[in-house]
Order: structure tokens, then C-alpha cells, then sequence
């Protein structure tokens, strides 16, 4: 295998630029190289800061599940090397001429997306998770046709259409799971209008995704049980997270007790799990969201929709309007991600506990004090 830190490598008679020598700009980060999803130091480049061009200094960046998945190409997708991160965080460095909304020093953030077609349907309402030719943060060809490369790493350059400008009074680092943790909760209970004050709204699992949900939904003024596997965590559902009410999923006297007494329920599960159980527990009319993305087809019972005219639906992340209005909300209310800051050279250990559901709730990478120290 060539060595990343060579100008040109060589296929068959064909020379080829490196992942160094693609752009002007010279950027460091950490990156998979394989399926193993072992990550390490990475030189690589990063374009010219165009016309409408945002630079920042990543800061931080929080470890989604996805990135996990996406490391060890659990889901057939990843090219290599892949840099993962699309909870970025940092301050501007430089804009492009045509910039109007950023300036240099202001905090930002990029999310889960960096392009789209700008000319279909959803992008016209504001819709751009949706669009069919999306680009996400990383391991996506952008419009030049080069790889996109995400958040862990020193520096990033994004269209200021996909920079997400962060309040001043949210931290940095429990802000930056925000950008898809949050966005990814707050906008299905926004979409399913499950945002009323006095609704009562499940909220499935209490991780990264559901931890946050609970602080949204609060947020909202409903009144929010939380529904979980494991009887430990009701203490902190209840008096951390300030949850009203916790079910354990396995009780079926619980279960039975709650039945029908739901207005919505959002599920952030990833693992193959009953939804019988769930739809129980909503109200005629109700509605069961679902986030999470297991491996395999859920069973899906239709009697109990059409007796209560019940709906099952699903949400992906959300467009840049929508995440700006959800940071925004979030500063408001003071909601913020509850994380475990760790050094870039930590990664590994973080991947390894983080597919083991150990920790609480997110682990943000401190790019900006730990990333120099570990470039050889």
C-alpha cells in the first residue's frame, strides 16, 4: 500500500494525485484505513476557500454511532481512508468574498451535510437531509468530484449555506453533539407536532439520541416518559434529566399500565426490538417515530394502526434552516449534551467502549488542544 505522505502514487501506468497533493490547503485529521475501523494520524488536503466559503478551525467534534458504522463499513458504503465527524465545531478563519453571513472569529458549527442539488423539491423547502443528490460531511463525492473528509481533523471548508452559526452562550463542546443528536430529535418532534405543551411523549432508549430528546420534549412542556430496557437508569432519567415517568420495557405491568396513554413516542433504538409493546402505549391517533436504524426489518403489526388509527414514521437528521432554529431553541432553553470530553488519541478506546453503549451520553473530541500533539 502506497504511503499517504507521498506527492503521487501510481496505478498501473497512471499517475495519481495524493490525498496530500488534491488540494492547496494542507490539513491533518485521523482516519480508517480499512474495515477494522482503526483510526490513525492522516495527512491530507482541503480546497481553497471559494467565493462563498467558510474556514474554520475545528475545535471539537463529537463521535456519532455513525461514525462507528461508517469506520468499520458496517453498513457497505465507506471509501478509504475515511475521516469521520459531522459534529464540527470551531471559529472562522477566513471567508470568501461573497460570504454575508460569517465573519472571521465567529463560532460555527457544520453538521451532517455539506451539499446539495439546490434545485429539486426538498431543497427548495429548505429540505436539503432529503435531497436525492445530498453530500454528506464525509465519505461523499463533492461537486469536483473529490471525497469529502469530516470533523476530526484541524480544519474544515464549507459553503456558508452549510454552516450552522452557534450562539454565544452555547459551549463549544456540549454544543457540538447538537448538530445531529439535536437536530435529529427536535426536528421529528417539530415535524410530527409533537411539540404541544401538555402532550405526553415516550422517549425510547437514553443515549445519545434520547438523553437529548428528553431535554427537547421538557423544552416543548410535555410531559415525557422515558422507556428503557434497563431499571438503573431511572434515577437519571428522572432526577438528572428531569423525565416525569420511567418504563421499563420489559415489565409487562408496566407496560400494561401505561397502554394507550401516549400522544407520540420517539424511538432512538438501533438494535431489533418488539414495536407491538410500543404502539400500545399510544393513544388512538398516536404516533411512534423512529430513529434509530437497525440491521435488520422490524416487524411491523398492523391490527393495532388501523383499530387506532395509529402512525408509525421515521426522520433523518434535518435541513440547514431547521438545525439553525434548533441551536437557536437550544440556547434559549439551555440545552445543552450532557458528553466525555477526550484527547484525539484516545479515538479507539472511545470507538471500542462506544459500541459497548459505555457512555455518558457523548464523547467529544478535544480536537483543538489534543489534534497538534498527536501529527508525528
Amino acid at each position: 500500500m502506497a504511503s499517504t505522505n507521498a506527492s503521487v502514487v501510481f496505478s498501473g501506468s497512471k499517475a495519481v494525485t495524493s490525498h496530500e497533493e488534491e488540494h492547496p490547503v494542507k490539513a491533518f485529521g485521523w482516519a480508517a484505513r480499512d474495515n477494522s475501523g482503526h483510526l490513525s494520524p492522516f495527512n491530507f488536503s482541503r480546497r481553497s476557500t471559494g467565493e462563498e466559503d467558510v474556514r474554520l478551525k475545528v475545535l471539537y467534534c463529537g463521535i456519532c454511532h455513525t461514525d462507528l458504522h461508517n469506520s468499520k463499513n458496517e453498513w457497505g458504503s465507506a471509501s478509504y481512508p475515511l475521516v469521520p465527524g459531522h459534529e464540527v465545531v470551531g471559529t472562522v478563519t477566513e471567508v470568501g468574498s461573497k460570504v454575508k453571513k460569517f465573519k472571521v472569529g465567529d463560532k460555527v458549527g457544520v453538521g451532517c451535510l455539506v451539499g446539495a442539488c439546490h434545485s429539486c423539491d426538498d431543497c427548495s423547502h429548505d429540505l436539503e437531509n432529503y435531497c436525492p443528490k445530498l453530500i454528506l460531511t464525509y465519505g461523499s463525492l463533492y461537486h469536483d468530484g473529490t471525497m469529502t473528509y469530516g470533523g476530526y481533523s484541524d480544519t474544515m471548508v464549507a459553503n456558508e449555506r452549510y454552516v450552522i452559526r452557534i450562539p454565544d452562550n452555547m459551549p463549544l463542546d456540549k454544543g457540538a453533539p447538537l448538530l445531529c443528536a439535536g437536530i435529529t430529535v427536535y426536528s421529528p418532534l417539530k415535524y410530527y407536532g409533537l411539540d404541544e405543551p401538555g402532550m405526553h411523549i415516550g422517549i425510547v432508549g437514553l443515549g445519545g439520541l434520547g438523553h437529548i430528546a428528553v431535554k427537547f420534549a421538557k423544552a416543548f412542556g410535555c410531559k415525557v416518559t422515558v422507556i428503557s430496557t434497563s431499571p438503573a437508569k431511572k434515577k437519571e432519567a428522572i432526577e438528572h434529566l428531569g423525565a416525569d415517568m420511567f418504563l421499563v420495557s420489559r415489565d409487562e405491568q408496566q407496560m400494561q399500565g401505561a397502554m394507550g396513554t401516549m400522544d407520540g413516542i420517539i424511538d432512538t433504538v438501533s438494535a431489533i426490538h418488539p414495536l407491538l409493546p410500543l404502539i400500545g402505549l399510544l393513544k388512538s391517533q398516536g404516533k411512534l417515530v423512529m430513529l434509530g436504524a437497525p440491521d435488520r426489518p422490524l416487524e411491523l403489526p398492523v391490527f393495532p394502526l388501523i383499530l387506532g388509527r395509529k402512525t408509525v414514521g421515521g426522520s433523518l437528521t434535518g435541513g440547514l434552516k431547521e438545525t439553525q432554529e434548533m441551536i437557536d431553541f437550544a440556547a434559549k432553553h439551555d440545552i445543552k449534551s450532557d458528553i466525555e470530553v477526550i484527547s484525539m488519541d484516545y479515538i479507539n478506546t472511545a470507538m471500542e467502549r462506544l459500541a459497548k453503549g459505555d457512555v455518558r451520553y457523548r464523547f467529544v473530541i478535544d480536537i483543538g488542544n489534543t489534534l497538534a500533539a498527536s501529527n508525528p
